[in-house]
């Protein structure tokens, strides 16, 4: 059972990680609506959408981060576990 600190750091944590997606995504909107309006006013309307690409590998970059902040799937758990464990048997062998 964790600490009442233990459980404020780790709180702090998840709440830290849930913000630093919110303002990757506000600024991922942001951009890419500055962007096509950048692209409307030099290029025309009817000019090839340039401003795609950088929207789609944005955006899969957001979604990997929106993935690794809100759906856990165990791994980092796990990972740590592991960590602890190694780090752990390396102190017991010196």
């Amino acid at each position: 059972m964790m600490s009442e600190e233990e459980l404020r750091k780790e709180a702090e944590k998840i709440a830290s990680e849930k913000v630093g997606w919110i303002v990757h995504f506000s600024s991922y909107v942001i951009v890419n609506f500055f962007m096509v309006i950048f692209w409307g006013v030099t290029s025309g309307w009817n000019s090839f959408p340039w401003f795609i690409f950088m929207t789609i590998g944005w955006g899969i970059g957001v979604a990997i981060h929106f993935f690794a902040v809100y759906i856990d799937l165990g791994w980092k758990e796990k990972m740590k576990i592991r960590e602890y464990e190694k780090l752990k048997r390396l102190q017991q062998q010196k």
